[in-house]
């Protein structure tokens, strides 16, 4: 089909005006599995898509794959298709010793160490959520009574250049970099919410995150604790869908729907 999206494979009026970004493909059916009769739209390399409804209105789940220049493909095709309102769910490392796995992460900004967002806006603009989106979720953390926190998260491009920096190059500049931003209190590091705050921007879109804490090699220096992985996305999944169902009830008042 000519108007499909290069990408996503997806056309118009097979995507919902909302949507949630997973980056692992193996995630969206069970993202989707708690919309109403949702059903898969389309696959193509990293973008799986599911549309489904949530809060009377249709609603659609598109991984991203792994960092920001997927992550922003799969937004910008979105968009284009009419997706206004995006909630990232996926999964980070924790930087404080103090974080727990487990712990649910809503970023309200996120450091641009990566290229994607570069070719976007200026170094100097900063990469955050929407706050009315990072509200709710906020909300749907407290009402649900799940252990959270807010604050800086980090970004980057590569994976390895995180967990054996020594081995890179430049590895006495990552390893500064990151001690640096440990000693200001970010929270944890993961690999595409600056890209997608930054699209977001430049788009006029709506966009914010929630994270599960699924490892932290921080809070593994210092305790002997034996609960060190946590795989369980419940917790995020729960929070992003509740959060998401109370914004399209706050559109539909507001009549934006």
């Amino acid at each position: 089909m000519s108007d499909c999206q290069f990408h996503i494979h997806c056309a118009p009026g097979e995507v919902g005006e909302y949507a949630f970004l997973p980056g692992d493909p193996g995630r969206v059916p069970l993202i989707a599995s708690y919309l109403h009769d949702a059903k898969p739209v389309a696959q193509n390399r990293e973008y799986t898509t599911y549309t489904g409804v949530l809060s009377g209105v249709p609603v659609s789940v598109t991984s991203t794959g792994i960092g920001g220049p997927s992550a922003a493909i799969a937004m910008e095709e979105l968009a284009a298709l009419g997706t206004h309102t995006f909630i990232r769910i996926g999964t980070c490392g924790g930087m404080q010793p103090d974080l727990k796995p487990g712990t649910l992460i809503l970023p309200t900004g996120a450091i641009r160490m990566e290229g994607t967002t570069h070719e976007y806006l200026p170094a100097a603009f900063p990469a955050v959520p929407d706050f009315d989106l990072l509200s709710q979720l906020v909300v749907a953390a407290e009402d649900y009574g799940f252990n959270y926190r807010t604050g800086v998260v980090h970004c980057k491009d590569s994976f390895y250049g995180q967990h054996i920096p020594s081995s890179m190059p430049i590895g006495n500049a990552l390893i500064e970099h990151w001690n640096a931003w440990k000693a200001a209190g970010t929270l944890g590091s993961e690999m595409e919410s600056a890209a997608l705050f930054i699209v977001a921007a430049a788009r006029h879109l709506r966009c914010a995150t929630v994270l599960q804490t699924i490892w932290n090699q921080e809070r593994s220096k210092v305790t002997q604790d034996p609960s060190q992985a946590h795989d369980d996305m419940t917790d995020a999944i729960l929070t992003a869908i509740c959060a998401m169902g109370c914004v399209i009830e706050i559109d539909r008042k507001c009549g934006r729907i």
